[in-house]
């Protein structure tokens, strides 16, 4: 799919903004149509930024087997080093998105990519479980800025009506971050050994750096922005900047609606991106060189369900379903499309299981559009930083528990049936939750200081 040539802007024309009962069709604002391209191309900058973030995410799942192998780590031993990123990536959660609602999306997210980037090179100079424990931790540091700045920026750059798409859409770079590390990764390890896969990696983040600082600024003051785009952009009603004190934030039911939905289906990704090289090794025998093949398969479906999944709700919406009814709609699809990696540790064949498993990985990335997107239509933007970041914080906590209970399952077990079906449940639960706490996802409403 092109995403050049696409108008996705023509998909939301008729889409409402604000949200009434579920099935009760909302009363659109004064239209504004749609102009301009300038925040297509903050879109594109988030999805480089989610694509280096997956790429050093990623590179010590990938080299687990020969890191096992050369260093004599356990399954244990790995777990507490993955462990240690989920720790950090926790803690850093919970504070970050009031560092990015203080310094702003420019600056905040900068900071945040030159941490992890210079975190990513480190692992290259450890060699024990405790310095690959500090590496990973500083790695979660950093990496904890990038998607409550990425909705931040999508919260300022995009109306309600084409939030979802572009979150699907940047969020798709995630997916190709993992389709790029396995192109990647075995060819430099191969040629150069382990450490200078890390290094490689880890510079790339440098080169976001310098065209995010040179082109990012919000709308009003971007030089190219033409009055009528920025028009379009602000066509919500109008949003208060003055702080929401958390405080304010954590008494709402919306807020933990978000943040348990994150705890219960974030640690299904994490499972992906830390485990799946080992189970395709594991159940299947597939060694590093064999692993591009069905790692591009699942995370090209990954991209696909992502910006399909944001696409489904935006559509709904747009078709006059009110945004609580479109957004759910959309999350069902997504939940009943993981059931059946239930399935995937028990069929014979590698490539049933990974069409189970990137069935799966497209679903999440859906979800996962979709539920980003449901913090910005209950919150004002002047909030959402610290609301990504809180329910991030949340699904980085359920990314520790997975990791230490993986760890001990495949120790004891040997077998991930058990893991995929704690899988396979979980997004049917999340969505449950979400419902009993948000019934409607009803706009939380601040008084002005």
């Amino acid at each position: 799919m092109s995403l050049v040539s696409w108008q996705p802007e023509r998909l939301m024309a008729d889409t409402v903004n604000q949200v009434s009962v579920p099935n009760t069709p909302l009363e659109p604002p004064p239209q504004v149509p749609a102009a301009g391209h300038c925040r297509w191309v903050i879109c594109g900058l988030l999805f480089f930024a989610a694509t280096v973030n997956y790429i050093d995410r990623q590179v010590i799942g990938l080299l687990k087997p020969t890191l096992q192998a050369e260093l004599h780590w356990d399954e244990i031993d790995y777990s507490n080093i993955v462990f240690a990123f989920q720790l950090a990536y926790a803690a850093g959660l919970l504070l970050v998105g009031r560092v990015m609602d203080w310094l702003g999306t420019r600056r905040g997210f900068s900071l945040s990519v030159f941490l992890w980037s210079l975190a990513a090179m480190a692992h290259a100079l450890v060699r024990s479980v405790f310095g690959f424990g500090a590496a990973r931790f500083a790695l979660g540091l950093g990496e904890s800025g990038s998607f409550p700045a990425s909705i931040k920026a999508v919260a300022e750059w995009f109306p309600k009506r084409e939030r979802a798409l572009a979150t699907g859409i940047f969020n798709s770079g995630t997916n190709l971050g993992a389709i790029i590390t396995p192109l990647l990764v075995p060819w430099i390890t191969l040629r150069y050994g382990w450490p200078a896969a890390f290094i490689a990696t880890g510079a790339i983040g440098l080169l976001w750096i310098a065209l995010w600082l040179a082109f990012y600024r919000t709308p009003e003051k971007h030089t190219t922005v033409t009055a009528a785009e920025l028009t379009y952009i602000r066509s919500d009603p109008g949003d208060s900047a003055v702080p929401i004190k958390w405080t304010q934030l954590i008494g709402h039911s919306q807020i933990w609606a978000f943040a348990v939905g994150k705890f219960l289906t974030d640690p299904v990704w994490w499972l992906y991106l830390f485990w799946l090289p080992d189970f395709l090794y594991r159940n299947h025998h597939v060694k590093l060189q064999g692993m591009v093949l069905p790692l591009i398969v699942i995370y090209n479906a990954a991209t696909v369900g992502s910006v399909a999944g944001g696409w489904l709700s935006s559509s709904l919406i747009g078709r006059g379903w009110t945004l609580n009814k479109g957004r759910k709609t959309a999350m069902l699809v997504c939940a009943i499309c993981v059931v059946p990696i239930v399935l995937a540790s028990r069929i014979s064949g590698l490539w049933p299981s990974v069409a189970l498993i990137g069935l799966a990985a497209a679903a999440h990335q859906g979800w996962s559009a979709n539920i980003f997107t449901i913090a910005s239509d209950m919150f004002p933007r002047r909030a959402v930083g610290s609301v990504v970041g809180f329910g991030g914080m949340a699904g980085a906590v359920g990314g520790m528990l997975i990791a230490k209970v993986v760890g001990y399952l495949l120790q004891w077990t040997g077998s991930y049936f058990v893991v995929f079906l704690m899988a396979g449940s979980a997004y049917l639960i999340a969505l449950l939750c979400i419902h009993v706490l948000a019934p409607k996802l009803s706009p939380v409403q601040f008084e002005a200081a």
